[in-house]
């Protein structure tokens, strides 16, 4: 399936697992300077990897450093083009999605296009609550597979909703 930006060449591949395809890949230029750099904690076996799509620098770094603090391995990205790309390299374990990126591709196209090509868990992060609900019932998702946080939120919320989401979470 064709991403959603000028480089039709990339095409979204599912692949599972911790992302080490995309870690080998990951350079400075790609991501920009606001990304976090990869890291890794515990048995590689066992350590999941979370897909962060935030355009605040500020929150993403939060989220990521929380999340890192848990053991998990953290790709940060800040716009939706990004995510795509991300994505076609390799499928993490969780994506945690802000629905409004200030970018080209918004985090709805995201979402559609992750949906077409894998189930995985999603932890929608916006104040769009509307939507979200309207969303979720068109699409017949549940909270084991899309979830929504309203900003603002407290980090241990966030926290427990990704532990949540990874324990129902195939692996």
């Amino acid at each position: 399936m064709p991403v959603m930006h000028d480089d039709d060449t990339a095409k979204i591949l599912p692949v599972s697992g911790n992302m080490d395809a995309l870690k080998k890949e990951t350079t400075d230029q790609e991501y920009g300077s606001d990304h976090l750099e990869l890291e890794q904690s515990g048995e590689q076996s066992e350590t999941r990897c979370i897909l962060v799509v935030e355009d605040d620098p500020a929150l993403a770094s939060l989220e990521a450093n929380i999340l890192k603090s848990h053991g998990f391995t953290v790709v940060t990205v800040n716009s939706g083009e990004l995510a795509i790309t991300a994505l076609s390299r390799a499928i993490p374990d969780l994506v945690v999605l802000d629905l409004e990126l200030i970018s080209k591709v918004s985090g709805w196209d995201v979402l559609e296009e992750l949906r077409a090509c894998a189930p995985i868990p999603v932890l929608l992060t916006t104040s769009s609550t509307v939507a979200v609900r309207r969303y979720m019932y068109t699409r017949g998702e549940t909270r084991e597979t899309l979830d929504h946080l309203p900003k603002p939120y407290p980090m241990q919320t966030f926290l427990r909703r990704v532990k949540r989401m990874l324990m129902t979470a195939p692996q």
